[in-house]
């Protein structure tokens, strides 16, 4: 008997996801190079309820068990082995079929993969997937991209396998090849925001408020109930209140060395930001705090060396509390406003017609960003998809000036205390930004002029100009030239 599909790569996250497809009543074959993990999946879905689920020993073998067109997840590690799974996958499937990439792949590689496989009449599927491996067996939040045939032919798949959030799957058809990989990697931006915007938070609680580990835990909980209401939320608070088992004293999160690991997603959406002329200052915040927690030996060196404020600030811990709410919840929609933005234009760039209000709705559930927040984006893009700005929805914009003042106490108290807030204040500065009028810019463009004739405009009058600003400067001739190759 053929399986509905199958899942090739069985680490934790492949093991759980081919479980989870079971679960909802489809036929899995799985395949790994490692037979033993083959074994180890089977026996686990004869435990966890006799699950569907058929075992294989070559490629050939698992490609063989699947029914036509053969739908294939593979869930292996990016980069190099990616691309020999699909050559060793490909060399049994006929045209027709489908190969769906499950990892954390950067973009451009799955729009290669795709032309390659294309030639061979096998279509290819990106497919963000996140949750981490609990979500992969419970219910993720799926992101694909690719042809609309090859998604169709998923369609029931993921809609079943996703979380739910209100009757509605958490997964999606996000666009063209590349499009799920890029939302699921601008998730990981954001996600990388969310979780220094807290680090941050946190920093303030323990050094200025004085907060104890229970304290805190309590008061990230209570924060889960309002408007703050998220999974990284919920998860600060069980880890501040965790006691240690090793030593069976204090918490946990205090022997944790201060050096954060990163997989490259977080650069990568940083990256991208500049290649769209798109400001992303709360993820890059984040991505530069990582790097510098990274040199925790010459961070320690430094401590003997460098000063900060000898003395402390008197406050009201609870007024400090209060804007600290206020200021995390601000900054978390400046995140995700440049998330968006991000997305948007590299969807303007490439055609793919991503919809930013089936973005969040992807997110809702399942995985890491999930927030009580992306309800009301979802609500703001289907009001008006052609929002410039997250910053500038009416409902936002409301939210944002009532809490505009809290949220600079706090980068005040930050800036007096010596306690590094580059997400808060990466934010805070993004608002500021945008929201006026005129910028200094104006002196910017006139130093280029100055040392470089790259010209300007006026704000009285049509055209391009440049001004010899001093006796030395000469001619430059043709001045519509000057602005060649200008992004």
């Amino acid at each position: 008997m053929s399986c509905d599909m199958g899942l090739y790569g069985l680490a934790v996250m492949g093991q759980n996801f081919a479980l989870n497809i079971a679960s909802n009543g489809f036929s899995v074959c799985v395949g790994n190079r490692s037979p033993a993990k083959v074994e180890l999946t089977v026996n686990r879905a004869k435990a966890e309820g006799d699950l569907p689920i058929t075992g294989s020993d070559s490629v050939e073998d698992f490609v063989s068990k699947i029914q036509k067109p053969r739908r294939v997840i593979i869930l292996v590690q990016a980069g190099k082995p990616v691309d020999a799974t699909i050559a060793a996958l490909s060399e049994f499937m006929e045209e027709g079929d489908v190969i769906i990439d499950g990892g954390n792949e950067w973009y451009v590689n799955t729009l290669r993969r795709g032309t390659e496989l294309s030639e061979k009449g096998i279509m290819f599927i990106g497919m963000g997937i996140s949750g981490g491996e609990e979500g992969a067996r419970n219910g993720p939040s799926l992101m694909l991209g690719g042809p609309k045939e090859a998604y169709d032919l998923m369609d029931p798949i993921v809609t079943k396998c996703a979380a739910q959030v209100e009757g509605q799957p958490c997964s999606g058809y996000l666009g063209p090849l590349g499009a799920g990989n890029y939302v699921k990697m601008v998730h990981n931006g954001i996600e990388y925001g969310d979780m220094q915007l807290i680090g941050e938070v946190y920093d303030v609680l323990k050094h200025v408020c004085k907060m104890t580990n229970p304290d805190m835990a309590a008061l990230f909980e209570k924060w889960n109930t309002t408007e703050l209401d998220s999974y990284l939320i919920e998860i600060t608070a069980k880890i501040l209140a965790k006691e240690d088992d090793v030593t069976g004293e204090g918490y946990v999160v205090d022997y944790v060395l201060d050096k954060t690991g990163m997989k490259g997603t977080g650069r990568w959406v940083v990256q991208e930001a500049a290649e769209r002329n798109t400001a992303a200052p709360t993820m890059a915040a984040a991505l530069d705090a990582r790097y510098i927690s990274g040199r925790k030996d010459e961070r320690v060196e430094a401590s003997k060396l460098l000063m900060g404020p000898t003395e402390a600030i008197a406050v009201d811990p609870e007024q400090v509390v209060e804007d600290l709410k206020a200021a995390m919840y601000a900054s978390k929609i400046c995140s995700y406003a440049q998330g968006m933005g991000i997305i948007r234009n590299m969807s303007n760039d490439y055609d793919w017609n991503v919809d930013l209000s089936k973005c969040a709705s992807v997110w809702r559930g399942g995985c890491i960003i999930r927030a009580g927040l992306l309800g009301k984006i979802q609500k703001a893009y289907e009001s008006n998809a052609e929002l410039p700005n997250l910053l500038v929805d009416p409902t936002f914009a409301a939210e944002l000036n009532e809490r505009q003042a809290a949220w600079r106490r706090i980068v005040t108290l930050c800036v007096a205390s010596g306690i590094g807030c580059p997400s808060l204040s990466g934010s805070l500065q993004y608002y500021d930004s945008y929201r006026r009028e005129r910028l200094p810019a104006n002196l910017v463009q006139a130093q280029r002029d100055f040392f470089g004739g790259h010209t300007y405009q006026r704000t009285d009058r049509e055209g391009i100009f440049h001004t010899a600003w001093t006796d030395a400067h000469k001619d430059i001739g043709d001045i519509a030239g000057r602005t060649a190759g200008e992004l």
